[in-house]
């Protein structure tokens, strides 16, 4: 089992909420901690996947629930008795002030954001989002001090306090990146042999992949094949603008059914939009489209067809997964992160961009490009400088990720940009 970063949070909120909802994608790992919790806090386990136990909470949610008395409880598998809100609601509504942590509900569906989902928790519930495993999960050395002097380290918080003091960090070669975005994240496939992963891939877009769609949409007609061409080409896309007019034409399908398509696989966490950075002030002189990446670039990889460092490397898709790995591991370590951002998108009219814009509460944002290569020169911050010529003051520090080894600072104009080593992202840095 690994351990998850975000379980110290999980348990600390349960200390402060009634409610908390934990939510990722299929496989994730929500299963696996949300028992780890329970058995440290001494909470109830109950999987909804079960169909007997499905059929009582449905059959009379009020009921159900009033049967679990004072007992603190895990629901497992929660999307698939969304008609239990009402019965929790009622249920928290008669705590105690200090009574909490009664519910931790899991999910891999987020239907707390669903136009099906009529009631919510108000001031009741916390929610929090566990995806695949980070690179700092994965990595040997990860968030802890040892006797060699690896230093904790969670890449949101170093990008946000800024002090990238020149130092070493181990060499990560471009095979290597290719083998963690082959890789991706889900606990189930780290230790299975290249044939094992692509049967584990197959029976995860066959099973779990449509049962979750024809559950959140009311499908009609031949959903299944058109799943089939979107999901491919949506992979082919991962790390680019998302314009659901070329998809509908390439694919030739209705442009509201792209749309509403797009809009499931998000609520089911096979992909993730990202909105475009804008000034209210400027929004004629920014793109406002949104990118696309997918979730887990294992999985991209699987649906692309690519099978070992090789094929990657000598894609046209490499670049686009690569930003797409490193914007999926700063969504990932934001969740633990002491700070809470927003992330975006930069594009200008120009065609000036910036891969990740990283948004503080206060206004201010953080630029971070991605580079697929061990060397990097002034003309590599031209996206980043555009960026902050377009937010002014609110610009605080642009940064660019490279494959070397060492953090240098670039002088451009009247601003100071970083290169950093994709290898931080591993998690540790030596001291």
């Amino acid at each position: 089992m690994y351990p998850r970063n975000l379980q110290p949070l999980i348990e600390e909120l349960l200390t402060e909420f009634r409610v908390l909802y934990l939510t990722g994608p299929r496989q994730a790992g929500k299963t696996t901690l949300a028992r780890s919790v329970a058995n440290h806090l001494e909470m109830g386990f109950i999987t909804l996947d079960d169909q007997a136990t499905l059929a009582s909470a449905e059959s009379d949610p009020h009921g159900y629930i009033r049967s679990l008395g004072s007992k603190r409880v895990v629901l497992d598998e929660f999307q698939y008795a969304p008609g239990l809100i009402p019965a929790i609601k009622e249920a928290s509504d008669k705590l105690e002030p200090d009574e909490k942590g009664k519910f931790l509900l899991t999910g891999s569906a987020d239907i707390f954001r669903s136009a099906r989902t009529q009631e919510a928790l108000p001031g009741h519930m916390a929610r929090l989002e566990l995806f695949p495993l980070s690179l700092s999960e994965l990595s040997l050395g990860e968030l802890s001090f040892s006797k060699t002097g690896s230093q904790s380290l969670n890449i949101i918080d170093y990008l946000l306090a800024g002090n990238f003091q020149s130092r070493s960090v181990s060499f990560t070669s471009r095979e290597k990146i290719a083998s963690l975005i082959l890789q991706g994240g889900y606990p189930e496939v780290q230790s299975k042999s290249p044939r094992a992963k692509k049967i584990w891939f197959k029976s995860y877009i066959e099973g779990r992949f449509y049962k979750d769609f024809e559950s959140l949409y009311a499908a009609r007609g031949d959903y299944h094949s058109k799943l089939q061409a979107m999901a491919p080409y949506l992979a082919g896309l991962s790390g680019n603008l998302l314009k659901y007019s070329n998809i509908a034409n390439d694919l030739e399908l209705n442009d509201k059914l792209v749309k509403n398509y797009v809009e499931i696989l998000d609520l089911m966490f096979i992909v993730r939009r990202v909105p475009a950075y804008l000034k209210n002030r400027a929004k004629r002189l920014a793109a406002r489209m949104p990118k696309i990446h997918y979730v887990d670039t294992g999985l991209a990889c699987y649906l692309l067809g690519l099978r070992n460092e090789d094929q990657l490397l000598k894609s046209q898709y490499y670049g686009g997964l690569l930003e797409s790995l490193v914007y999926m591991e700063c969504c990932k370590q934001a969740s633990w992160a002491e700070e809470d951002i927003g992330m975006y998108h930069f594009r200008d009219n120009r065609q000036r961009e910036v891969d990740i814009v990283l948004e503080r509460g206060n206004g201010n944002v953080i630029g971070v490009e991605v580079k697929a290569s061990a060397s990097v020169n002034v003309q590599d911050f031209k996206g980043l400088a555009a960026l902050a010529e377009f937010s002014g003051e609110a610009f605080e520090q642009g940064i660019v990720f490279y494959t070397g080894q060492e953090i240098l600072p670039f002088r451009r104009g009247k601003l100071t940009f970083h290169a950093l080593p994709m290898g931080l992202l591993l998690g540790s840095v030596r001291t």
